[in-house]
């Protein structure tokens, strides 16, 4: 203890300043914001894909069919593909019924499976079950699945999302799809537009893969993010080849081909209940994250329920969108069936942020 003495003795106001009060606020800061340190520091220690091969996009609805494939250096086939749609379903109601009346004729078979287990092991009721009634247009040509979930704690989530992608594998088969049929993969709130999907099933020679670069929304069609939504993909099946999947599978995308409205919920119980249930997860890292009051102002605001940084390569591009998503005020070009239902699903058009409690 003397020794100890005799070195605070020895320590200067400006030291002791330094040790007790600089040294935790620093220590304290890193464990708050150091997620955002590492996000902008993101270009000095990972590169940027490879670019995308953008294939431009020709459409107008009174262009033929014949004219607009040739546009693209396509051929135009005596009769369209049949066209599957898959997708994993959690408990995305409304942007389901969006996305299925979007695509509604020109889909041969809906095909959805759900389980009663979220990514990361969360029992959760089958949702889709509960509502199906809503669905009744829909019902001839749906097949619909579900799956029981393995419950492991602290399993890494995409684990159990691979599982999933297996069964839908699966699920497809007994819908039915057979070679050069026209498969969708993509999540629920990856939304084709219906005359993409037309000029694919119209059209002789696509790529066998093509990805579709989507329009970027959170929340709702008021805050537009950018174009850069490239996960949802169309495939000519191939037996014995195609595997379900949310991964980049090729480099060729179509250019401006649909919406992707992430987080985009009635209820403030759904944004909570997404937050904590799919595969990143931990990015909810404290508890008031999932306030009620504050999960409402972050919609309204557009700023970013995690507190987090843009997830770019470059500092011009995380510099450039951090703080809120700039409002939108345009409702031009988006799903007919929201335009033609605005009273019921205003939740999701510009200037209406406010969300239901329950």
């Amino acid at each position: 203890m003397s020794r100890i003495r005799c070195i605070l003795r020895g320590i200067d106001l400006k030291t002791y300043i330094f040790l007790f009060v600089l040294v935790p606020t620093c220590i304290f800061s890193i464990y708050v914001h150091g997620q955002k340190i590492s996000y902008f520091l993101r270009p000095l220690w990972e590169s940027p894909p490879k670019p995308f091969h953008d294939i431009p996009h020709y459409y107008h609805e009174n262009v033929s069919m014949e004219t607009l494939c040739k546009l693209h250096g396509w051929g135009v086939r005596e009769f369209p593909r049949r066209v599957y749609d898959a997708v994993l379903f959690s408990n995305e109601v409304d942007i389901l019924t969006v996305r299925w009346q979007e695509l509604y004729p020109y889909i041969t078979q809906f095909v959805l499976l759900e389980s009663n287990s979220t990514f990361t092991g969360i029992p959760k009721p089958m949702v889709f079950g509960s509502n199906r009634d809503q669905f009744k247009f829909a019902e001839p040509r749906l097949s619909y699945g579900s799956i029981g979930g393995r419950f492991k704690k602290g399993e890494n989530p995409f684990v159990e999302e691979a599982m999933q992608r297996v069964a839908l594998d699966q699920l497809l088969k007994i819908a039915g799809i057979t070679d050069d049929d026209l498969l969708i993969m993509s999540d629920v709130d990856e939304i084709p537009s219906r005359h993409t999907i037309n000029l694919l099933r119209w059209c002789d020679d696509i790529p066998q893969v093509l990805h579709l670069r989507l329009k970027n929304y959170l929340y709702s069609f008021e805050f537009l993010v950018d174009d850069k939504s490239w996960r949802a993909s169309v495939h000519r099946y191939q037996t014995g080849k195609t595997r379900y999947a949310h991964y980049r599978q090729t480099d060729e995308i179509l250019a401006d081909a649909g919406w992707h409205c992430s987080f985009c919920f009635r209820h403030i119980s759904e944004f909570i209940f997404k937050m904590k249930a799919y595969s990143h997860n931990d990015r909810v890292r404290f508890s008031h994250y999932l306030n009620p009051k504050r999960v409402q102002r972050v919609i309204c605001e557009g700023a970013d329920l995690f507190d987090m940084l843009p997830e770019e390569y470059t500092f011009r591009e995380i510099i450039g969108k951090m703080g809120p998503i700039p409002h939108s005020f345009s409702a031009v070009h988006l799903p007919s069936y929201l335009l033609d239902h605005a009273d019921k699903y205003k939740f999701l058009l510009p200037g209406n942020c406010l969300r239901e409690s329950g």
